[in-house]
């Protein structure tokens, strides 16, 4: 029997919890990783912006960046020129378009994302081994509609900007 949607009781209110208590400290850790490597909490979710473009294969340039995090061109400049500043982002013409720039993260910034993060991903990459094709498919399920749930504009107001 499906639990009531009025957030009662229930295993289904217990994993929206759980997934909560899950953002929040993912969050904090990301907050942390930035104090100790002279960042502001944006520019990691710059960083993880470009990264995700690389992973899927698209043009990291300012535009792109700026429309993930919802921002204006000018701060997302400010971000850009932090991280370049930092030595974590380079900037590179695209040589199919002189006129365009790319931008990508430096190998030394993965490094510290690596040696920060590691510890969190290789736990979770322990737990999702020992899942089975079923299991790993309804996480996959789950966290794919909980994604585009949050990434949904709230009605009435404007919300996050592409992912």
């Amino acid at each position: 029997m499906a639990e009531e949607p009025d957030g009662g009781p229930g295993a289904h209110s217990e994993l929206i919890h759980l997934l909560r208590k899950v953002t929040v400290e993912f969050g904090l850790r990301q907050a942390e990783f930035a104090a100790r490597n002279g960042m502001h909490p944006t520019d990691v979710r710059a960083l993880i912006c470009l990264l995700d473009a690389e992973r899927a294969g698209t043009a990291a340039t300012a535009g792109l960046l700026g429309a993930r995090l919802g921002l204006h061109s000018a701060g997302t400049t400010a971000v850009v020129d932090r991280l370049v500043r930092l030595g974590h982002v380079t900037r590179t013409r695209d040589p199919r378009d002189g006129r365009r720039v790319l931008l990508a993260v430096d190998e030394r910034a993965v490094e510290l994302g690596r040696a920060f993060f590691g510890p969190f991903i290789g736990a979770a990459d322990a737990v999702l081994r020992g899942l089975d094709a079923r299991e790993t498919d309804a996480v996959r399920r789950f966290l794919t509609a909980a994604h585009e749930a949050v990434a949904r504009p709230p009605e009435g107001g404007p919300g996050p900007g592409p992912t």
